[in-house]
């Protein structure tokens, strides 16, 4: 239930307070850790946000994951889809959907960006972006 509008960029620069707010809210939700989060990675939802055309917030399933919390989804199933070195837990990764958008636009859009990973999750709803090498599954 919680929410963030913040400008993150302005004037040539990263505002810090801003990033310090959205590390917060991308926060390991299980454990409370808060992780910084890549200004990169918030470039790439601002350039989606753009693309979508949309007023609808993002739907953040997962951001920053502590790796106690990523060995422990990858160690309840081990074809969950979780990868032990996951982008997610350097705060370079993040699960997300969009209310009134397919899932599938939103993964085109992602790709059409070329500017990381993208991981397509129909049977769970969400896409999953990154900012590590370009690359789909």
């Amino acid at each position: 239930g919680e929410k963030l509008n913040t400008v993150y960029w302005a004037q040539g620069n990263y505002l810090p307070d801003a990033l310090s707010a959205a590390n917060h809210l991308l926060r390991d939700f299980r454990s409370g850790e808060v992780h910084a989060i890549a200004p990169q990675l918030l470039d790439l939802l601002a350039v989606l946000r753009g693309r979508l055309e949309t007023a609808a917030p993002f739907s953040v399933i997962s951001g920053y994951r502590s790796p106690a919390t990523n060995a422990m989804l990858r160690g309840e199933n081990e074809h969950s889809g979780v990868a032990s070195k996951s982008l997610h837990m350097l705060g370079k990764a993040i699960d997300i959907r969009v209310a009134g958008r397919p899932l599938a636009g939103l993964r085109d859009i992602a790709l059409a960006a070329q500017a990381g990973g993208v991981g397509y999750y129909l049977s769970s709803d969400f896409v999953h972006v990154d900012v590590g090498r370009i690359r789909r599954w």
